[in-house]
């Protein structure tokens, strides 16, 4: 479904930081996935204190949750992250999984969201996201 990606001029270019400032949609069916996080099929947590391994579970498993509903990276409109006690020096370690997800697509609008604690003890990040496939 062709997105259309747009930077307003007066916003600082973001894309090599793996979002979009505005992501614009057609009409389609919209996809919401909770946050996921990095536990495996079993509820256990993968990547133990890696913060950056947390997160390439994670996103692997907002993978698996997009293709139960037809959609693929590319289709993912916004995302949103929630990492625990975050310090901005660590968007070094996450953007490049953030980028690798999105497999050469045009990244998504984006918000990471610092936070005391996550519902699963042990957890580092959960990442949501909202996609938009053809209805």
């Amino acid at each position: 479904m062709d997105k259309e990606h747009i930077q307003p001029p007066e916003l600082f270019a973001s894309e090599r930081f793996g979002f979009s400032q505005v992501v614009a949609s057609p009409p389609g069916k919209l996809v919401f996935i909770s946050g996921q996080i990095a536990w495996d099929s079993e509820r256990k947590l993968v990547g133990g204190s890696d913060l950056a391994a947390q997160a390439k579970h994670a996103l692997s498993n907002l993978g698996h949750a997009l293709r139960a509903a037809g959609a693929r990276p590319s289709d993912v409109t916004m995302l949103r992250a929630y990492i625990v006690n975050f310090v901005p020096e660590q968007a070094r370690e996450l953007a490049p999984c953030f980028l690798a997800f999105l497999d050469d697509a045009k990244p998504p609008a984006s918000t990471w969201v610092g936070v005391q604690a996550l519902a699963a003890p042990g957890a580092l990040i959960e990442i949501e996201a909202v996609a938009v496939v053809e209805a």
